[in-house]
């Protein structure tokens, strides 16, 4: 049975974001999308526009056709709008016209030009809410320079894990970091834990998502000349970046299966930054935003299984969980009352997904 979107949770108002906008955050996330719709909300405005911003940096960072110079040119540009919007200029509005008419997506195209638009709504934010906002994008930005610098002609990969941990923490774990500090202000004695220990959770989860995002989406990074796995634990099965882009472009299935050793310790490692997820998404009072917080470690968890289903061989293939797998999680979590037990078992069942499918 199919569920309509709208039948997840009576209509919702967000004060901040117009239909529109509410669109293109759809158009370039639906994920997200659901889980904005599913934030109490003081937490919906915050988030969205930091969300809707951090991914036009990023599609900046991505558009590998655009000379890295230009890139670094452009993300500078958007750095220095977010911190002062008001100073956005005339220019920078320009550029960001040019960029939009280079993008095949026609979200991404959209979503670059209405960023002068966003870059407006940060200033409709408290003061708090758009220091935590501009805290964030300097992390995410900074990781999103650093990819810009590291990543030229030619497959290169990142150095070693310390490299890795740094960006994974730069993209993703401070956005736990963030999530939980909004949390904290908006709605106070939000967890059942201590805030600082929830920070931690929040950060383990972020870099586990990112981790997860990074081994789904290797081959495609591949074909970008973008290797994230480290070049020193490459070596050490006899793999180097320009040997695992070369395996992904023929198909050579037993260069891939060099990478299994390394393949699954990462995804071991994420299942339990996952774990780490749940535990945050459990000690949440709120059930609306319980929900919000854990619906990414459940289907990082399916999408785990899928993975080692598919083992390295999912460097050449597209691997996601299903929308009616998601529809199906859904119905059942809300049927159950989004309930700390309901949660747990989902994990658990997922999990235990995951374990069959690396016998």
């Amino acid at each position: 049975m199919t569920m309509p979107e709208n039948a997840l949770l009576p209509p919702i108002y967000m004060p901040v974001l117009t239909a529109a906008q509410l669109r293109l955050l759809r158009g370039v996330s639906r994920s997200f999308y659901l889980s904005i719709r599913l934030l109490p909300g003081p937490l919906r405005g915050p988030i969205a526009i930091g969300y809707l911003l951090a991914r036009a940096t990023d599609t900046v960072a991505d558009t590998t056709a655009l000379a890295r110079a230009e890139r670094q040119a452009l993300l500078a540009q958007l750095l220095a709008a977010i911190e002062t919007p008001q100073t956005a200029t005339q220019e920078l509005k320009a550029a960001l016209t040019r960029f939009a008419a280079q993008q095949s997506d026609p979200h991404e195209r959209a979503l670059m030009l209405a960023l002068p638009e966003g870059l407006s709504l940060l200033q409709t934010l408290s003061p708090a809410d758009q220091t935590s906002v501009r805290w964030v994008l300097g992390h995410i930005t900074q990781g999103q320079t650093l990819d810009v610098s590291r990543f030229g002609s030619g497959p290169q990969a990142l150095d070693n894990e310390a490299e890795l941990e740094d960006y994974t923490w730069l993209v993703a774990g401070c956005v736990g970091e963030f999530w939980t500090a909004l949390c904290a202000r908006h709605l106070p004695g939000f967890a059942t834990l201590p805030n600082e220990e929830m920070h931690a959770l929040g950060r383990a989860y972020g870099m586990g998502l990112q981790r997860l995002n990074i081994v789904r989406d290797a081959g495609a990074d591949l074909a970008q000349g973008r290797c994230y796995w480290p070049a020193q634990q490459l070596h050490t099965w006899g793999l180097s970046p320009e040997s695992l882009s070369q395996a992904v472009l023929e198909g050579q299935a037993h260069t891939l299966a060099q990478l299994t050793p390394l393949y699954q310790s990462y995804l071991q490692q994420i299942q339990t930054q996952l774990a780490a997820g749940l535990r945050y998404s459990c000690a949440v009072q709120s059930r609306r935003l319980r929900l919000a917080s854990a619906l990414p470690a459940l289907i990082g968890a399916r999408t785990v299984a899928l993975l080692l289903q598919a083992g390295p061989a999912s460097l050449t293939q597209r691997v996601k969980m299903p929308r009616r797998e998601v529809q199906g999680l859904l119905w059942r979590l809300l049927l159950r009352g989004v309930s700390v037990q309901a949660l747990s078992h989902e994990f658990e069942r997922l999990s235990a997904q995951t374990a069959h499918s690396s016998r």
